[in-house]
């Protein structure tokens, strides 16, 4: 089975296609700025104008033509509005080139956490799961994804976005802040904020604040203990999750896992546990189409021809029917 994936949430549109578990092509294109963040009908605009060109080129890589797909996936959400719309006008087209009359619509985080199937044999891991908008510590348990700890309050990633305007850096953020971490030799003590399970940033946000307002500190500085205290955060409900359920391994998921720090603070914390960590590849840790045809081929069986968009659509909403 050839699946076509489309994927549209936020920044990028991407478009993948496997076949089984090969990834035959995983093509994509990304809204960036120089200043501010992500706006989104900005990016709706930028997919509107992309994503044409990023279909032909996952074709182009595939070696492949629009009638031997047999299965069109899509981000049905959570995401941004203006951006999800187009995925779907984007699945739709594919689909009738290909001749299908049924989509599948899966969850944008939920594949996040399914793509570590895909390149590994984890057996029931403990999710790590820190991108934009969303950080959760993750586990299936009676046939959901069960939300163990998450923020309080904003994102991980969007966290770090909102740090990197303050210092006057464009969007994404979070490769500009790493860049400026290593550089960065002093650690500042910073408010960590760990409550039980839970993680919050938006204290440590108005403290970062204050501090670059009144321009106390270095920044290179500020960076790198900026990224030693919130990796350090995460990394912590992550392992008391292990813990808890008694799990033995551990799958990060979502774009902030790119960063090198904060992959080996969960190596180091696995290694200790006697416990594996699960690192997918960079293009697969960034949203991208693969991770949805790959979702879309687990829940084939769930096709339909309504054409569905779930904005808000939280992880633990989902039934879980196709392990």
């Amino acid at each position: 089975m050839i699946v076509c994936g489309v994927e549209s949430t936020a920044h990028t549109f991407g478009v993948g296609i496997i076949k089984d578990k090969t990834i035959l092509a995983n093509q994509k294109a990304s809204f960036s700025t120089e200043k501010g963040g992500i706006i989104p009908m900005e990016a709706a605009k930028h997919h509107e104008a992309n994503w044409r060109s990023v279909f032909d080129a996952a074709l182009k890589e595939a070696k492949l033509k629009p009638e031997d797909i047999s299965l069109v996936a899509y981000s049905r959400g959570p995401g941004m509005g203006p951006c999800l719309r187009v995925g779907l006008k984007a699945a739709e087209y594919i689909a009738k080139k290909a001749g299908l009359k049924e989509t599948v619509g899966v969850n944008h985080s939920i594949a996040h956490l399914s793509v570590g199937s895909l390149i590994s044999d984890a057996k029931d891991p403990v999710f790590l799961y820190v991108s934009g908008a969303n950080t959760q510590v993750i586990a299936l348990e009676g046939g959901k994804y069960r939300i163990f700890g998450e923020t309080l309050d904003m994102g991980c990633g969007n966290f770090i976005d909102s740090f990197a305007r303050l210092l006057g850096l464009g969007f994404p953020g979070g490769p500009k802040v790493d860049e400026l971490a290593r550089k960065g030799k002093n650690f500042i003590e910073l408010p960590y904020s760990v409550k039980g399970m839970d993680v919050s940033f938006s204290g440590l946000f108005t403290h970062l604040k204050q501090k670059i307002e009144k321009n106390e500190v270095d920044k290179e500085d500020l960076a790198f203990s900026v990224q030693e205290t919130v990796f350090s955060m995460v990394t912590e409900v992550a392992e008391r999750a292990m813990a808890h359920t008694n799990k033995d391994h551990l799958v990060l998921g979502g774009g902030v896992c790119c960063n090198s720090r904060l992959q080996d603070m969960a190596q180091k914390m696995c290694e200790q546990r006697g416990a594996k960590c699960i690192i997918p590849e960079r293009p697969l840790l960034l949203d991208n189409g693969t991770m949805i045809a790959w979702q879309g081929f687990l829940e084939r069986k769930n096709s339909s021809k309504e054409l569905l968009l779930r904005p808000y659509e939280r992880t633990d909403e989902v039934r879980v029917n196709w392990i």
